[in-house]
C-alpha cells in the first residue's frame, strides 16, 4: 500500500523520493541558486536575530523573564565553551560562534516539520519544489565553512603576523630544510583545506541522512507511519542540537589552532 503523499507526487515511490530531494532553483549551470535553501536561510537568522534583539530591550537586572532566562543559559553555555578553546581576545569569536550554534541549530530543527506538510503549501502557491532544511543542502553548510575558513586565515595572521604565518607555511612540520618547504606547503594547504570540508560534509551528511529517513517513512501507510516517525524524530532531536554544537566547537578550535603558534 502506497501513502496517499507519494499518489500525490507521482505515479510511484522512486518520484516521490525525487520529487522530495529537487530544490527550487532559478539559473543555470554554476549559477543555479537554490531559492529555498537561501530562502529558509535568510528567514531563520532573522528570527534569530529578531529573538535576540526582543530579550536585549527586555533585559532587567530585576527578576528575569524566560525568554532572558533562555538567552542567559545560551550565551553562557557558548561563553564557556569559548573560554575553554580559544585562549586569546574573545570580542569577535563569542558572538561568533554564538551565531553558527544557532543559525545552525534552526537549520537542523526544520528537519523535524513532517516532509510533505511545506511542500504541499509550496504546490498550493504553484511551486513545484520546496526543500525546508538548508543544512541538508551541501552549497549552505560549504558556504559556512567557507566562511570559517576565511577567519582561520585572518586569525592566522592576526595571531603570529604575515611573517610567523608564512614561517609556519615553510617551515611546519618538517623543519626549515629549503628542500622540504613544497612538503611543507603542500601539508599546511591539505590542513587549511580539509578544515571546511570536514565541517561541511560532517552537517551536510547527517541532516542528508535524517531527512531521506524521513522521506522514506512518509512513504509507509499512514496508519503506521507515527510508530517509526515518532521514533526516528525522538532521535533526531538529540542529533539536531548535537551538530550544531560540533560545527560550533569545531570552528573555536580552529580559530584557537589558527591564533597561537605551533
Amino acid at each position: 500500500m502506497v501513502s496517499f503523499a507519494v499518489a500525490a507526487a507521482g505515479s510511484s515511490p522512486t518520484e516521490y523520493v525525487s520529487h522530495h530531494l529537487e530544490h527550487l532553483k532559478v539559473g543555470e549551470g554554476l549559477w543555479t541558486f537554490h531559492v529555498d535553501t537561501l530562502f529558509f536561510s535568510i528567514v531563520l537568522g532573522a528570527l534569530m536575530l529578531l529573538v535576540m534583539m526582543m530579550a536585549a530591550r527586555r533585559a532587567t537586572s530585576g527578576v528575569p523573564g524566560k525568554l532572558q532566562n533562555f538567552v542567559e543559559v545560551l550565551v553562557d553555555f557558548v561563553d564557556n565553551s569559548v573560554k575553554e578553546s580559544f585562549h586569546g581576545p574573545r570580542e569577535f569569536v563569542a558572538p561568533l560562534a554564538m551565531t553558527i550554534f544557532v543559525w545552525v541549530l534552526l537549520w537542523n530543527i526544520m528537519d523535524l516539520i513532517p516532509v510533505d506538510y511545506l511542500p504541499l503549501l509550496a504546490s498550493k502557491m504553484g511551486l513545484d519544489y520546496l526543500r525546508v532544511v538548508p543544512s541538508a543542502d551541501v552549497n549552505a553548510p560549504f558556504a559556512l565553512s567557507l566562511s570559517v575558513l576565511v577567519l582561520i586565515l585572518v586569525y592566522s595572521v592576526k595571531g603570529k603576523g604575515f611573517a610567523g604565518f608564512g614561517k609556519e607555511m615553510l617551515f611546519h612540520p618538517f623543519g626549515k630544510n629549503p628542500l622540504l618547504w613544497p612538503a611543507n606547503i603542500l601539508l599546511n594547504i591539505v590542513e587549511l583545506v580539509a578544515k571546511p570540508v570536514s565541517l561541511a560534509l560532517r552537517l551536510f551528511g547527517n541532516l542528508y541522512a535524517a531527512e531521506l529517513i524521513f522521506i522514506l517513512i512518509a512513504m509507509l501507510p499512514w496508519w503506521i507511519q507515527f510508530i517509526p516517525g515518532g521514533a526516528w524524530a525522538v532521535f533526531h532531536i538529540l542529533v539536531v542540537p548535537l551538530q550544531a554544537f560540533i560545527f560550533m566547537t569545531l570552528t573555536i578550535v580552529y580559530l584557537s589552532l589558527a591564533y597561537e603558534e605551533h
